[in-house]
């Protein structure tokens, strides 16, 4: 399985996604939260604050989660999902190779953009509003 961790970037009142490069292995020129594998030894936030250092620049002063997605396809999956909604830094991208484009997305934009990748994202990214 793979287990992963993912962060929603929360700011004035929009929602930060990536859109995958288009030669990626999986899910290519899709769009993305931020996030990647939980390494062996690491818990969910630590993951969550090492890929949004390696992706972004940032580190997450302010955190919570929002929920879990799951899937089997192409390989089953596992997505703990996280509202950060304060942290040190400006995002920029570090890794244009695995996205090519970050935008600040509207909440409806964003629910849009991640519906076709799964079903719950919308739900969790109103959670995320929630928060703020």
């Amino acid at each position: 399985m793979h287990d992963c961790v993912g962060a929603v970037l929360v700011r004035g009142g929009e929602l930060l996604l990536g859109r995958r490069a288009a030669d990626r292995a999986w899910l290519p020129g899709a769009w993305d939260v931020f996030g990647g594998h939980i390494e062996p030894g690491e818990d969910a936030q630590a993951a969550l604050a090492r890929e949004l250092r390696e992706e972004l620049g940032i580190a997450p002063l302010r955190m919570r989660a929002l929920g879990e997605l799951s899937g089997s396809a192409p390989d089953p999956w596992r997505l703990r999902l996280y509202a950060v909604t304060d942290w040190s830094g400006e995002p920029h991208n570090l890794q244009p190779q695995e996205h090519d484009v970050l935008s600040w997305c509207a909440l409806s934009d964003a629910e849009d953009k991640l519906r076709g990748a799964h079903p719950e994202f919308p739900r969790l990214l109103r959670a995320a509003f929630e928060l703020t």
